[in-house]
């Protein structure tokens, strides 16, 4: 048994004081805890939940031109997602969902999480993403049109053992040809990958930028809409009415945006990343405004994006508007219920052991999140 000793616990349930008992990877007891095999003292600190993102690329290094991932091998894709897993875990992020990799790649490494073959945060993974032929991310995803092509698309995922089924409702960024917000998946489409994936009980994300495509996949019960970078108020507030999740990934845009072509980002990716830049400001305060349900998510892995950074998206979600304390739900209960996992999230008897130690009050500084001084994963410390 492990015991944190003197914790002022903090999650989205307030703060409290007591010790916390770690035993077989859970959360075993709080309070006044008498005897422990190990004691750490964060007299002074405060034990919060690990981050959940909800938005990651395992494969993906944070390179200039993601594209060029074309060129390496599954292995050495495997090794960069080997480290990334590690960085990422490092950071104090317990939990990921991986939208888009090559192949089997992202559902392999949770496999390899969980037997502890490799050390990173624990995975839901997507496999690989729908996509319209030469449509955005192409590259690594599962080229399908029409609705027989896009449910035997689903349906070969979930075979795989998808956590989640992905597609993409518009254009990217990314993805030179491609039109940022124009639809590309259409209706009758992404109704058919929603049912296909209903089918095993399993939630549906949607890379949207422009409004139609968002309206789109809401309209087709999609759980979560991810960039949501052009929406306006009538598409947050349908999504608000309908309970979909948006994960607006901050960092993404910012990383691209602030390095530019001198860092060897294509130009088609930078002026694609300045225009919707310029909306996503007025699209985050359209879903705050509605009500709409945040969920931590960062794109890591695309351009100067880095697994090592995913904390500094929550600095940035508040540059947007949203407080410290919403940010601290939206990367740990609300991402969580997104992720369809009920015993993560919170510092509880029963839950997970997935905490870390912080040097100040999260709900205040936001910050925080940047520098865990301790993280356990699962019951085992990490650091």
């Amino acid at each position: 048994m492990l015991v944190l000793r003197g914790a002022d616990i903090v999650d989205v349930t307030g703060i409290r004081e007591a010790d916390v008992a770690i035993e077989d990877g859970t959360i075993a007891s709080m309070g006044d805890v008498p005897d422990a095999d190990e004691e750490i003292d964060v007299s002074g600190k405060f034990v919060a939940p690990g981050l959940i993102d909800s938005h990651i690329h395992a494969s993906m290094d944070g390179r200039p031109d993601v594209t060029s991932l074309n060129h390496d091998s599954e292995m050495m894709l495997s090794y960069s997602a080997t480290a990334n897993l590690r960085d990422a875990l490092h950071a104090g992020v317990t939990t990921v969902r991986d939208l888009g990799s090559p192949t089997t790649l992202a559902l392999d490494a949770a496999t390899a999480v969980e037997s502890g073959l490799i050390e990173g945060p624990r995975i839901v993974a997507c496999g690989q993403n729908v996509v319209m032929t030469g449509g955005h991310g192409h590259w690594i995803g599962r080229e399908a049109d029409g609705e027989a092509e896009v449910k035997k698309a689903v349906r070969e995922q979930l075979k795989r053992g998808a956590g989640v089924i992905k597609c993409m409702a518009t254009g990217g960024v990314l993805t030179e040809g491609a039109v940022t917000g124009s639809p590309e998946l259409d209706r009758a489409e992404l109704n058919t990958l929603v049912e296909a994936a209903a089918a095993k009980h399993t939630p549906t994300a949607a890379h949207a930028h422009g409004t139609e495509g968002i309206k789109n996949a809401v309209r087709a019960g999609i759980s979560s809409i991810e960039h949501g970078t052009f929406m306006d108020r009538e598409a947050a507030e349908m999504m608000a009415d309908r309970g979909t999740y948006l994960v607006p990934t901050a960092k993404a845009l910012h990383g691209i945006v602030e390095q530019g072509t001198e860092a060897g980002i294509p130009p088609h990716a930078v002026e694609k990343a300045e225009e919707a830049a310029g909306a996503f400001e007025d699209a985050f305060e359209y879903a705050l405004d509605a009500g709409v349900t945040i969920a931590m998510g960062t794109d890591a892995g695309t351009p100067f994006n880095f697994h090592a950074d995913i904390p500094k998206e929550l600095e940035l979600m508040t540059e947007y508007g949203l407080s410290p304390e919403k940010a601290l739900e939206s990367a740990t209960v609300n991402a969580a219920d997104l992720l369809g996992l009920s015993d993560v999230g919170l510092v509880e008897e029963g839950y997970r052991a997935d905490l870390v130690v912080l040097d100040s009050d999260p709900r205040e500084d936001v910050t925080t999140w940047q520098s865990p001084e301790h993280i356990v994963f699962n019951g085992n410390m990490v650091r």
